[in-house]
């Protein structure tokens, strides 16, 4: 499978969903990276759980010059295991279900190793419930019979991913800014959540 096929069927796969921007280089990077692992005989399953171990890890070292490798370790793993599925053909509705609990628990771990460095807990849990609440929203209305994704928003995953990169980073450089970036984050995710509300209304009314 060349890149072209890879994101057309990724497209196809998410409702047709416009394969640009932050999106379109995160997948770009992906296929890269998941192309010479496929033949090596890695499934997409053993990623996604070895993105919730280094998830778990990054928690624990959370305060460590390694925070960052490890989030961008637990990132490519969980984030690979879908173009894995896709160039390898093993796609199953398992592996679906298990990549959206893995994610969820994942970005748990996630907004822990964030507490643990010293961000604001009302932050965090705001933009946890508020990203959680998305999430599930979508997933809701794919189970209501919607089954695009209908809007890329501003807060996706490789998004959230990257404010928590930035803020481990300010952290090793002892900037005093962790909860104004944290407010950013939580303003885009608020405009994302109200991008799929908005989606899912007009679909289900």
């Amino acid at each position: 499978m060349n890149k072209s096929d890879f994101l057309t069927t990724w497209s196809k796969f998410h409702g047709d969903a416009p394969v640009n921007g932050i999106v379109k280089a995160w997948l770009n990077i992906s296929f890269v990276i998941t192309k010479p692992l496929s033949k090596v005989g890695i499934t997409p399953n053993s990623l996604t759980v070895s993105g919730l171990i280094f998830g778990v890890f990054l928690y624990i070292y959370a305060q460590t010059i390694w925070a960052p490798i490890l989030l961008v370790v637990s990132l490519i793993c969980d984030g690979i295991d879908g173009s894995m599925a896709i160039i390898t053909s093993k796609s199953s509705k398992w592996g679906a279900v298990l990549d959206s609990i893995v994610d969820r628990v994942t970005e748990f771990f996630w907004i822990l190793a964030l507490y643990k460095i010293g961000v604001s807990m009302q932050l965090l849990i705001a933009v946890l419930l508020i990203a959680s609440v998305q999430e599930y929203l979508r997933a809701r209305v794919g189970g209501l019979g919607v089954h695009a994704v209908g809007v890329v928003t501003f807060a996706e995953r490789p998004v959230r991913a990257s404010f928590i990169f930035i803020l481990l980073i300010a952290f090793q450089f002892n900037l005093e800014i962790l909860n104004q970036i944290t407010v950013v984050w939580l303003i885009l995710q608020g405009i994302s959540f109200l991008m799929v509300s908005r989606f899912a209304y007009r679909q289900l009314s």
